[in-house]
């Protein structure tokens, strides 16, 4: 009985949100700039709602709780990752906002004089992230809605990508930041409140262990999975926050260099105090019952079994929020790329203005139905994301840093750099020996690419191309996309 209860309140909590992202977003949708960043105007209080619900995501109420179920205290790893890897985007790439980029492909070939190889490069490999980080919040949303709502995975992965794909499809991006900041106090409050009740359920802090190995309760459960794969873990969350497309994105849309960076600041901070929150939910859920067999339900189990139901349908909206709303922007960003870097790569030109919301739409159908595929294929969510981030994400973050930091570097540097990371993190992938000895190819992925970057730049000859030059070229080339007509025909630029 109960699962028919949770599954009526899924489906009415996704029709709130698609009334509601409607709502907020119908006099925002004029052109792509609109549609895609919000017109640049995104106050802070939003910009905080958002990003808050895109990091306390798929990985941190899925992932995070089942690695804790399994790994005790190593459970909070996923929460320091984060945030330090958005307190650096903080400090080291919100002035980036006064470039007026609108995807990272524009800014990373941007440091590289406005290269075209690279800005192809990187808009592929981000738009393959995209696909990817949406299908493990997919997979992710899918597990625990299969749990709740006794369900097949099959139709729950389908249910959980309607869910957010048809508000983003229906409103664009200011139906996504509105509705993430509404769902990220329904997730802190949630999540917050299961913490606190787990915790009662097991007897305190002194019960947590109960079931456990006691390396599992050690600092950071580093007893129980080693020091360097511990250290591997919160670097990899760290580089994908770094170098996943949607963070940038609210640099972007920003309302100001300082607005961002306040913004991060807060939200970094208050994910810090969050990380804590996945490992005591997971190993309640493991002293409760330690025979589930996939971890990755800890958190459905602890809903529907343990806790009355009023509570358990709190947490179904709460679970759901984190994994829609990190969905929802994912799914956005991936757009933003495949309309200005892709769509450029085959037709030569970006689309004109009266085209890209019409565009954006289809595009965003066509990118969430691609990541549910992918979904299909994995039914581990931290396994899924840490060697996506490591394999295709490693390349580029170390290409904004030392494009954003080193003048010398160059284009045939960065192409170096993004192909050796990517080697080597499938090298390390497909050798046990150093998957065992790292937890995941992270680490090295990082430090061969920056190695390679550094000595192909210092070989070859340095970008004759000004920073000024580079900028021209990315922003004449984005023009088109920010011209509107007005009723007579006549074109405007859009006023920044």
């Amino acid at each position: 009985m109960n699962s028919h209860v949770f599954l009526g309140a899924f489906i009415a909590y996704v029709v709130v949100m698609i009334a509601f992202g409607w709502w907020v977003s119908r006099h925002s949708r004029s052109n792509g700039d609109d549609f895609l960043l919000g017109g640049r105007s995104v106050p802070i209080f939003l910009t905080i709602g958002t990003t808050v619900a895109t990091m306390v995501g798929t990985g941190s109420s899925m992932g995070a709780v089942g690695f804790g179920y399994a790994n005790g205290w190593a459970g909070a790893l996923y929460g320091i990752g984060g945030s330090i890897g958005v307190l650096l985007l903080a400090f080291c790439f919100a002035p980036v906002r006064r470039f007026r980029f609108m995807t990272m492909s524009e800014e990373l070939s941007y440091y590289v004089g406005a290269n075209r190889w690279v800005r192809n490069i990187v808009a592929v490999l981000i738009y393959i992230a995209c696909i990817g980080w949406l299908g493990a919040h997919i997979l992710g949303g899918g597990l625990y809605l299969s749990w709740m709502a006794g369900i097949d995975l099959t139709t729950a992965r389908i249910l959980v990508a309607l869910g957010f794909g048809i508000y983003c499809v229906i409103g664009g991006y200011m139906a996504v930041i509105w509705t993430d900041t509404v769902q990220a106090v329904v997730l802190f409050v949630g999540f917050i409140v299961m913490a606190i009740i787990a915790l009662f359920e097991v007897g305190g802090f002194s019960g947590l262990g109960a079931n456990m190995d006691v390396a599992t309760t050690s600092f950071l459960g580093i007893d129980k999975i080693g020091v360097v794969p511990a250290l591997s873990l919160a670097a990899v969350i760290a580089v994908g926050v770094l170098a996943t497309p949607s963070y940038r994105q609210r640099i972007y849309s920003g309302n100001s260099v300082h607005s961002v960076r306040k913004s991060f600041v807060i939200t970094g901070i208050l994910y810090m105090i969050f990380s804590i929150i996945p490992a005591i939910i997971g190993m309640a859920t493991h002293a409760l019952n330690p025979d589930l067999d996939n971890s990755n339900f800890a958190f459905p189990f602890l809903a529907t079994e343990i806790l009355p139901l009023w509570l358990g349908l709190l947490l179904l909206v709460a679970g759901l929020s984190a994994t829609m709303s990190s969905a929802s922007s994912d799914a956005i960003a991936g757009v933003s790329i495949l309309l200005r870097d892709v769509y450029v790569l085959f037709t030569g030109h970006t689309p004109s203005a009266h085209k890209v919301v019409k565009l954006s739409r289809l595009a965003l159908v066509a990118t969430i139905g691609l990541a549910l595929l992918f979904a299909l294929t994995s039914d581990n969510v931290i396994d899924y994301i840490t060697s996506m981030i490591a394999t295709v994400m490693a390349g580029m973050f170390v290409c904004g840093v030392l494009g954003r930091f080193w003048p010398r570097y160059n284009w045939q540097g960065a192409v170096a750099t993004l192909i050796a990371a990517s080697a080597t993190s499938l090298a390390v992938i497909g050798v046990d020996s150093w998957s065992a000895f790292w937890g995941n190819p992270s680490i090295p992925a990082v430090l061969v690419a920056l190695l390679i970057g550094v000595v192909v730049s210092l070989i070859t000859p340095a970008s004759q191309v000004t920073p000024e030059q580079a900028l021209k070229i990315i922003d004449d080339e984005r023009e088109r996309m920010e011209m509107t007509e007005d009723p007579a025909g006549a074109i405007n630029h859009k006023a920044t």
